[in-house]
C-alpha cells in the first residue's frame, strides 16, 4: 500500500469526535452581582494545618499560629478587607488531608462566610487540590492508594519538592465520589458562590485506571483495521506513551486523551454542583495561556465547564522592548465568557485586566495569619498606588460592565497543529497573535470547536495550521462561502485532524479575492491594510508598548487604552475608528483612574470614520464615544 492509500486508509478508520456542550453559564444567567458589582479579590485558601506543614515538618499550631489564624477569621478583617475595595474573598475549604483531619478548618470556612455575606463581600472557596496530603489521608483512607497517579516506574508522582503531597487521578470514580462529598459541603455548608479546583494541569498517568480508561479510549475512538494498522492487536498489551515525539499516532492519541480526561473531570465536577445549585459560579486552575496548547492542558476544552480559571503568571510589563502581557488569557477567557483570576499588583495590571477582562479586577491582596500583604509568600503590603484602580473599578463599573469587544478579526489556535505537527507551526500562531497585539488589531483568539461561530468576524487568519479536520473545513468554507474572508499564512489544512497527510491541501481551491495566502516570512500587518483596509474598525499608529481593546455597550464605544511603558508617557495618539452609518457620534471624552473629571476630546467624523486625538496616557484611558440617541 502506496503512503498516500495508506493515510487515506486510516482517514477512513477514524471515529468521528463529537463536540460537547459547553457547561458554561450565560451572562444572563449568571448571579446579578457578577455582572453589576465584578470581582475584587483577596485570597486566603491555605487551612491552618497545611501551613504549618508547608512551613515546617508537622501539622500542629502553635498557640501564636492559632491566635493570628483566629484574628484573619475576624470580623476585624472582613472590616479591614472592605476597606482596601475587596468585595470578593476566596478562601479554604478542603486541601486534601481528610475530612476528618481537616472538619474544623471547614467549619471555620462556613463561620467566616457567614461573616464575609452579612459584610456584603462574596465567596469563593478552594474546593480541592490535584494532590492529596498523603503522610495525613492514607490514615484516615487508606483506600485512596488506589486513587493516585504513577508514573512509568509505577511510583507516586509529587507536588514538586513538596513530597508529602501526591498527585491524584481525578478520573478514578472513587475519587469523584468522595470528592463530590467536598463540593456539597461548600455549597449547602458553607453556602459558597464559587468553587475552585487547583492544579488542573496534571493528566492521566500509568496508574491501573488511566491504562484502562486509555485502552476504552482506543476501542471508541478507532476502529479495528485501523488499531491493527497503528501496530496494536491486543488492547491489553497497550502501554500509556507518557512521553516521546508526536512522529506516531498511538503517541497523538495519548495527548488527546489527556486533554480530554482532564476537561471531562471537570465538566463532571461542574455538573454535580449545579444539581445542588443551578447557579453555582465553577473555576479551575489550569494556568494561563501559554505560547502554544501543552497537553494535558487544553483551554479550549477546559474551559467550556465553567465561569472562570486561574492565571498565575509573572509580572506584565514592558522590559527591552517587549511586552509581557496577560493579553492572551483575558482574550480567550472572554471569547468563552470567562473571568480570567490573576495577581494584579501593580496599578499596570489593573488597567490590563480592567481593559481585557471579564467582570474582575484580579486578586489584589493575600491575607493570612492576621496580616493583609500583596501575595502569597512575600511580605510587602498593599501598594497605596493602587488605591485609584480599585476606586475606578467600582466607581465606573458603567464603563466595564455588559460590554461587548467589538473584533474583525479571529485566530485560530488549532490544537492538531499546534500539538502534533513540527513546532514551527505553533510559533507561527503565536507570531501573528503577537503581530496583531502590537499593532493593536481588534481580534480574538479561538480554538477549534469555535470555527462553528465565525460569522462574528469578518477575517479568519489560519497561520500555522496545517491540521484541520473535515468538519472544520466545512465550516471555514460556509465561512467564506458567506462573505467571509481568509488571510492563510503558511501551510494549510495539509493534514487532518490526526496530523495524516491529505492527497491534496483542503482549502487549495478557494483562490478568490477573499482569500490572501502569504508566507511565513511576510509582514502580515501591512498584508492586512494593504490589502483589505475597509474591514478594520480601529487605525491606531503603533507605538511601543501600547495596546488597546474595543468594545460596545448599547449606546456607545469604549476604546481602553493601556500603556505598558509605565516609565514614559504616551502622547498625542490619533485614532481612526470606522463606525456604521446609522451610528452619529455625540460626544467623546476620556475616563481613566487618574483622573478626577473626564476629559472631552474634538473629533471629526469623515468617510465613515470619527478622528480624534488621545493627548496623554499615563498607564490606563478610556475613550469615551457617545451616539446620539
Amino acid at each position: 500500500m502506496n503512503k498516500i492509500l495508506k493515510s487515506l486508509f486510516l482517514i477512513l478508520c477514524l471515529s468521528v469526535s463529537v463536540i460537547a456542550e459547553p457547561l458554561t453559564l450565560p451572562l444572563d444567567q449568571r448571579p446579578r452581582w457578577v455582572s453589576q458589582d465584578g470581582i475584587v479579590m483577596a485570597g486566603s485558601w491555605e487551612p491552618l494545618m497545611f501551613r504549618v506543614r508547608r512551613d515546617g515538618t508537622g501539622y500542629a499550631p502553635t498557640d501564636q499560629q492559632r491566635a493570628a489564624y483566629q484574628r484573619e477569621h475576624s470580623s476585624e478583617m472582613v472590616t479591614s478587607l472592605k476597606n482596601l475595595g475587596v468585595n470578593f474573598v476566596m478562601m479554604h475549604c478542603y486541601k486534601g488531608g481528610g475530612l476528618e483531619t481537616e472538619r474544623e478548618s471547614m467549619n471555620d470556612a462556613a463561620r467566616f462566610t457567614r461573616l464575609c455575606h452579612d459584610a456584603g463581600l462574596h465567596i469563593g472557596v478552594y474546593n480541592y487540590s490535584g494532590a492529596f496530603i498523603w503522610e495525613l489521608f492514607f490514615k484516615e483512607m487508606p483506600q485512596a492508594r488506589d486513587w493516585l497517579l504513577l508514573d512509568q516506574k509505577g511510583s507516586p508522582i509529587p507536588y514538586g519538592r513538596a513530597t508529602y503531597r501526591y498527585y491524584w487521578n481525578r478520573n478514578h470514580p472513587q475519587a469523584q465520589a468522595f470528592y463530590k462529598e467536598i463540593i456539597k459541603f461548600a455549597v449547602q455548608d458553607i453556602s459558597a458562590d464559587l468553587i475552585h479546583f487547583d492544579n488542573y494541569h496534571i493528566g492521566p498517568g500509568c496508574d491501573d485506571n488511566s491504562v484502562q480508561r486509555f485502552r476504552q479510549y482506543l476501542t471508541h475512538t478507532f476502529t479495528t483495521k485501523c488499531l491493527r494498522a497503528m501496530g496494536i492487536s491486543d488492547l491489553d498489551e497497550v502501554k500509556p506513551p507518557l512521553s516521546g515525539p508526536t512522529d506516531n499516532l498511538l503517541r497523538r492519541a495519548w495527548l488527546d486523551f489527556s486533554c480530554k480526561s482532564l476537561a471531562d473531570s471537570y465538566h463532571q465536577m461542574a455538573q454535580y454542583a449545579r444539581t445542588l445549585r443551578p447557579d453555582i459560579l465553577v473555576e479551575c486552575n489550569p494556568h494561563g495561556l501559554k505560547s502554544h496548547i501543552r497537553p494535558p492542558i487544553d483551554h479550549g476544552r477546559i474551559l467550556t465547564g465553567g465561569e472562570a480559571f486561574w492565571d498565575e503568571s509573572h509580572c506584565s510589563g514592558y522590559t527591552n522592548g517587549k511586552l509581557q502581557t496577560r493579553i492572551r488569557t483575558y482574550k480567550i477567557a472572554r471569547r468563552m465568557n470567562n473571568m480570567a483570576f490573576a495577581y494584579t499588583l501593580t496599578p499596570l495590571e489593573m488597567a490590563e485586566s480592567m481593559a481585557f477582562n471579564l467582570d474582575c479586577l484580579g486578586c489584589i491582596c493575600w491575607f493570612e495569619y492576621g496580616k493583609i500583604v500583596n501575595r502569597p509568600g512575600q511580605q510587602d503590603p498593599v501598594s497605596p498606588a493602587l488605591t485609584p484602580f480599585i476606586k475606578f473599578f467600582h466607581s465606573r463599573r458603567d464603563l466595564l460592565r455588559s460590554a461587548d469587544v467589538i473584533a474583525d478579526t479571529a485566530v485560530l489556535r488549532s490544537f492538531p497543529s499546534q500539538v502534533f505537527a513540527d513546532k514551527k507551526f505553533n510559533r507561527l500562531t503565536y507570531q501573528t497573535e503577537q503581530t496583531l497585539i502590537d499593532n493593536n488589531f481588534c481580534f480574538q483568539i479561538i480554538y477549534d470547536q469555535l470555527l462553528s461561530d465565525l460569522q462574528r468576524y469578518q477575517i479568519l487568519i489560519l497561520a500555522g495550521c496545517p491540521a484541520l479536520s473535515d468538519q472544520q473545513i466545512e465550516w471555514i468554507k460556509d465561512f467564506h462561502r458567506s462573505g467571509g474572508r481568509l488571510c492563510i499564512v503558511g501551510p494549510a489544512a495539509t493534514h487532518d485532524e490526526w496530523m495524516l497527510p491529505r492527497a491534496e491541501p483542503a482549502l487549495a481551491q478557494l483562490q478568490d479575492s477573499r482569500v490572501m495566502r502569504i508566507q511565513a516570512e511576510e509582514d502580515l500587518s501591512s498584508a492586512l491594510h494593504s490589502t483589505w483596509p475597509d474591514l478594520r474598525s480601529l487605525s491606531l499608529r503603533p507605538i511601543p508598548g501600547l495596546c488597546t481593546e474595543l468594545t460596545r455597550q448599547p449606546n456607545r464605544y469604549l476604546l481602553h487604552l493601556v500603556n505598558y511603558r509605565t516609565d514614559q508617557l504616551a502622547l498625542n495618539i490619533p485614532v481612526s475608528l470606522r463606525i456604521p452609518a446609522q451610528d452619529k457620534v455625540n460626544n467623546i471624552s476620556l475616563a481613566g483612574p487618574d483622573r478626577q473629571d473626564d476629559l472631552p476630546l474634538n473629533f471629526e467624523v469623515k468617510d465613515g470614520k470619527v478622528n480624534f486625538t488621545v493627548p496623554e496616557i499615563k498607564t490606563y484611558e478610556i475613550a469615551v464615544i457617545t451616539l446620539r440617541k
